[in-house]
């Protein structure tokens, strides 16, 4: 299941992701927003990231006005790799080295149509493992509090 969340800023790109996955069969839930009426983007980041870390939710989609506001309030989840992607290299690149499991994007920065297309890339892109778990692993030291 996807976990899927936006504020007023994200919400047209949050609706066009839906009609993705409802295409594809790919099961979601979305926690809000349902319009574009002004919230805050915390509250729909700790909703979403809270199903990805409790395991409820495989993968989660998170989006505001550039992405930015609404990852960093998905990483302060413990567990949570939020990742703000712009282009498709990097929709790719953060599943195969970051093991990204939450896509961050912003409505005032795509097009409802390339945020179809970097969600597809994300979902459908493995992580590579290898040298990168060890990375991985460095990162959920730093997030347990633990030297390097």
């Amino acid at each position: 299941m996807i976990a899927l969340g936006a504020d007023h800023g994200g919400f047209c790109l949050k609706e066009a992701i839906i009609e993705y996955l409802k295409r594809n069969n790919i099961e979601y839930k979305d926690y809000g927003c349902y319009s574009e009426e002004s919230v805050d983007y915390a509250v729909y980041a700790k909703k979403v990231a809270d199903a990805v870390a409790g395991g409820e939710a495989e993968k989660g989609i998170l989006c505001c006005g550039t992405g930015i506001g609404i990852s960093i309030a998905a990483n302060k989840v413990k567990g949570i790799r939020a990742a703000v992607v712009t282009n498709e290299f990097c929709a790719e690149m953060t599943r195969r080295h970051n093991d990204a499991n939450i896509l961050a994007m912003g409505g005032r920065v795509i097009s409802p149509e390339t945020a179809v297309k970097l969600t597809d890339i994300f979902l459908n892109t493995e992580f590579e493992g290898g040298r990168h778990e060890r990375r991985i692993a460095q990162i959920a030291m730093i997030e347990n509090g633990e030297d390097l």
